[in-house]
């Protein structure tokens, strides 16, 4: 799915005013005729589309708000072979596997399947978060997850990171305004500790932001087709719309980074 980077970012529905929560707007998603066939395999329920402007909670960040929309569990495998092929530079064993913008928990859910340390979905709308939490609890049930799981209902720019090797995954969640505060988060976090974090991104607007950074290395970068059944499962979503907002390509373009520190950097 594209967006224009400046997009809002997708549904919220619970909005927090004075301290207090306030009543859940209407919803704009768009649901699909029927559910993907990864919701239907495991009996969780990750899809639909939700836009930027239906996220909103209240927070600063609402403005910079993408939209919720699941990756396709060929586009999040693909991104996955090829790091490992890049190769990571730890046992996957040690690395935290961190979800920004995790919304209803299918890529933490994929995530799992990999033995790694942990995974950590951090998700500003607390709607979506509940929605993860749900997905995960079945998921764990049925015995899919290699890994734990936790769901962290806050800020991304304000996550803080853990002891040991990361691995952030973002899925275009946010417009650059909040990029920028997550590297800049990333940067604090890992000054001194070269080598210990590597970024996956996909629908990589504003990688930009990365490859100018000047502490980030970039790994790879270049577009993935998804299977067959992800771009007809894509294609019933966008149909459903009643505007035609987003359309499908078919592929997303993705990018690698990690982190070396800036030059001169005390290691």
């Amino acid at each position: 799915m594209k967006s224009p980077e400046d997009e809002r970012r997708t549904g919220l529905h619970l909005v927090w005013q004075h301290g207090e929560m306030q009543p859940p707007r209407k919803k704009r998603a768009v649901k699909p005729a029927k559910p993907h066939p990864f919701d239907v395999q495991f009996g969780v329920e990750t899809d639909g589309l939700i836009k930027g402007i239906d996220l909103a909670v209240g927070h600063p960040h609402d403005e910079h708000n993408t939209a919720y929309y699941g990756v396709q569990p060929s586009l999040f495998h693909e991104v996955m072979d090829r790091w490992e092929r890049t190769p990571p530079l730890h046992p996957l064993e040690s690395y935290t596997f961190v979800d920004f913008g995790a919304g209803k928990g299918r890529a933490m859910m994929l995530a799992s399947e990999f033995p790694f340390r942990e995974v950590v979905g951090v998700e500003l709308n607390p709607r979506l978060a509940a929605i993860a939490q749900n997905n995960i609890e079945q998921w764990e049930g049925g015995g899919q997850a290699l890994s734990p799981l936790r769901v962290v209902c806050g800020d991304a720019a304000e996550f803080e990171f853990p002891a040991g090797p990361c691995v952030a995954y973002l899925f275009n969640p946010f417009a650059r305004p909040v990029l920028r505060r997550v590297i800049q988060k990333m940067e604090q976090s890992f000054t001194g500790r070269p080598g210990e974090l590597d970024l996956l991104y996909v629908n990589d607007e504003c990688e930009s932001s990365l490859r100018l950074h000047g502490g980030f290395t970039q790994l790879w970068n270049g577009r993935i087709d998804m299977s067959v059944e992800d771009e007809v499962a894509e294609l019933i979503t966008m149909n459903a719309q009643e505007d035609g907002e987003y359309a499908s390509s078919g592929w997303e373009r993705c990018s690698a980074y990690r982190w070396v520190g800036r030059a001169g950097e005390g290691r």
